[in-house]
């Protein structure tokens, strides 16, 4: 055997090493969710990500490769969130609420913390039309948007482990809650006029809000659509004075009670 093949053998090695490694890791994680579910722990746990990421740093410091191992990490720590994602979560999470009850925000951070893919309906259509979802409005009229909202929405079928934002009108077409309901838990995510008002007043591209930008038409049109919402959603969240975090571990908790864990 000449050295290049030693090189090479040695490399085999090596490999056969990391895989069994990394299965015992991803094992691992699976042990650990489990764990946290048994014992009604906290699901989402940043400081703990946060820890580890001061450890890699500090196993890494003056390493040459130290780039290069970052990167195979970063999509270690991915895949474990998706580990985590595949074992609470065999369907999508479909958020609804008025705007400003918190919806991108929460699923910004879901999507993140269970590295799970993120829709955001109004974006979505707002980049596939090539056209500002008031421009939408101006051009085609509500119906036309409302019509492109459920045919995303049956598309958004053959998919899973996926956060679905849905825009504040979504949810009043009873078609689009049974679509929605087809591979999907239904998160109702609400607050109170007055919080309502604080998260959007300075927003411009809210067009149903078009001069009527105020706390009194907001908890007027809110009334209106509390029904519908109410009768779509599987789970409910009020998100005002919680954090991000309180929110997010609020509806996954519910989410998982409602699947019986």
């Amino acid at each position: 055997m000449n050295d290049l093949e030693m090189y090479r053998e040695q490399l085999a090695i090596c490999d056969d090493r990391i895989i069994d490694a990394l299965v015992e890791r991803n094992a691992i994680v699976e042990k650990i969710m489990a764990y946290k579910e048994k014992y009604g722990m906290a699901i989402l746990q940043p400081a703990q990500e946060a820890k580890q990421e001061r450890r890699l740093e500090e196993k890494l410091k003056d390493n040459k490769y130290r780039e290069e191992i970052r990167d195979v990490f970063q999509r270690i720590l991915r895949n474990s969130k998706r580990i985590q994602a595949r074992k609470l979560f065999s369907y999508n999470i479909v958020l609804i609420g008025f705007m400003g009850a918190g919806k991108s925000t929460i699923s910004d951070y879901l999507s993140t913390m269970f590295d799970m893919r993120l829709v955001e309906m109004d974006q979505e259509i707002s980049e596939r039309e090539e056209m500002s979802i008031p421009d939408i409005f101006a051009t085609y009229g509500e119906e036309y948007f409302r019509n492109l909202e459920t045919k995303l929405l049956k598309e958004m079928q053959s998919e899973k482990n996926c956060i679905i934002s849905c825009g504040g009108g979504v949810a009043l077409r009873e078609e689009n809650v049974v679509e929605m309901k087809k591979n999907g838990r239904v998160v109702l995510l609400t607050a109170s006029p007055e919080t309502i008002y604080e998260r959007v007043k300075d927003s411009d591209d809210r067009p149903i809000l078009n001069g009527n930008n105020n706390v009194e038409f907001i908890a007027e049109l809110m009334e209106k659509r509390r029904e519908k919402y109410e009768a779509a959603a599987d789970v409910v969240i009020q998100t005002d004075n919680k954090t991000i975090l309180q929110i997010c571990e609020e509806l996954i908790t519910k989410l998982m009670e409602l699947d019986g864990r």
